[in-house]
């Protein structure tokens, strides 16, 4: 069986890495699995995206429903056979549903599949209900996984899984924006520094540099995507953020939250914007706006569409 759970911190590096900034992708493909508009597959209130890039391959985030990504994979003839390593960016549900099932189907012709999960630390924290239950499905999950050979990779800082392919971790958080819900039902996150709001500490984000400047997935961007790029680009100074894909969590942000969020982005100098998820259809017109954005460069995320390397956004037919 293999080691089930380790923790990477910033002294240390995940086996493969070169641990170089100098680095840069050459080829990348970023292809939805799961999010709520779909003219291919299932839609769903979720996030899930394939990242190929140099020859590696990594699912992020499983889509909410356990077979969502695995018939849009189908659908979309992808085999994610081969893959690996999946990051989860976040403990919530309409993230991690489709993992057991993904694992247990795949590995039937590769005991490898999904083995290597990359996590943020907080994942597994706690979230006890006002009823005496827990809110956080991931620790369940964490067991089940766990018992079929896969192990968990808990990143306290920034770490690189493959050259110039990196993951956040947990996000700084210097601007105050309150990207996330409250839940009705928790009491907040149990965290070694006693019970707390649950701001979600362990939302990630994976960022690949390339000679165009950073390409940034989300999940949800609980942490904020001002804070989530301003982190990216401590990494990898003088280097502009090319890319925004995933879920910013704008969907029922105020025009005034979008504003500030679009004017912050754009010194980032984003070229594009894929907006799945949680991002909200009429914020994304809002932020393409006020970015300076075209429907060319800015669309809304749907189940199948994909941003290429060199190319710009496939978008598919219902977002073109």
């Amino acid at each position: 069986m293999l080691l089930a759970y380790c923790t990477v911190t910033a002294a240390q590096s995940v086996p493969g890495s070169t641990t170089s900034k100098r680095a840069q992708v050459q080829t990348a493909r970023i292809t939805i699995l799961s999010t709520m508009l779909a003219d291919e597959g299932i839609g769903e209130w979720g996030f899930s995206a394939l990242v190929e890039a140099d020859g590696h391959r990594i699912l992020v985030d499983t889509g909410a429903h356990p077979t969502t990504v695995l018939e849009n994979a189908r659908e979309l003839h992808i085999d994610l056979s081969d893959v690996e390593d999946v990051v989860l960016t976040h403990f919530h549900g309409d993230h991690v549903g489709g993992l057991m099932t993904l694992r247990r189907e795949l590995m039937k012709r590769n005991p490898a599949s999904l083995s290597r999960v990359h996590v943020a630390r907080g994942i597994f924290y706690s979230r006890p209900t006002r009823s005496g239950g827990e809110d956080n499905s991931m620790i369940e999950i964490r067991k089940q996984f766990e018992a079929t050979g896969g192990r968990f990779i808990e990143h306290d800082h920034a770490a690189e899984i493959f050259p110039a392919i990196w993951l956040t971790g947990p996000v700084p958080r210097p601007f105050p924006e309150r990207n996330w819900s409250v839940s009705s039902v928790s009491l907040g996150v149990r965290t070694p520094q006693g019970l707390v709001e649950d701001n979600i500490p362990d939302d990630q984000s994976l960022v690949l540099n390339t000679s165009k400047g950073l390409i940034v997935l989300t999940g949800c961007g609980h942490a904020g995507i001002v804070n989530i790029l301003t982190d990216a680009t401590s990494e990898y100074r003088d280097t502009p953020v090319y890319v925004v894909f995933g879920g910013v969590h704008l969907f029922a942000a105020k025009d005034r939250q979008v504003e500030w969020t679009a004017d912050k982005m754009k010194t980032f100098g984003v070229s594009y914007l894929v907006g799945a998820h949680c991002t909200g259809i009429e914020s994304l017109y809002r932020l393409r706006e006020r970015m300076g954005l075209t429907r060319s460069t800015a669309v809304v995320g749907a189940v199948g569409a994909s941003f290429v390397l060199g190319e710009g956004i496939h978008p598919g037919s219902i977002a073109q």
